[in-house]
């Protein structure tokens, strides 16, 4: 069995992949989750959500991709969803994160 040559080992190599994470400033929390119509589905706490979010967010990076952080402002993201036409869900903040990513990637 041969080796394959570094040159093909690199051609083969996948490029980091961008994952946008939808993220909240602990000032934030308790007001979002007032305004979340799936609020129950979330850790109680902030500081629970953080440890959770900065798990996942080691491991797409351990993976090699790029985590861009979309964090949720409790004064806009009711406009957008409006704007939208979307409930305040987890549906709607994966969607935001997605478009924040996309516009941010061009840039990365």
């Amino acid at each position: 069995m041969s080796e394959i040559p570094p040159a093909k080992q690199e051609s083969t190599a996948q490029p980091p992949i961008i994952q946008a994470m939808v993220w909240y400033r602990e000032e934030d929390w308790e007001t979002l989750k007032s305004l979340f119509a799936d609020a129950h589905l979330l850790p109680l706490t902030y500081t629970d959500w953080l440890g959770r979010a900065e798990k996942m967010k080691t491991r797409v990076q351990a993976d090699g991709d790029i985590v861009i952080k979309v964090y949720i402002d409790p004064v806009t993201f009711p406009q957008w969803c409006e704007g939208k036409g979307l409930k305040m869900d987890a549906e709607a903040r994966s969607q935001l994160a997605i478009e924040m990513a996309q516009a941010q990637s061009f840039s990365v």
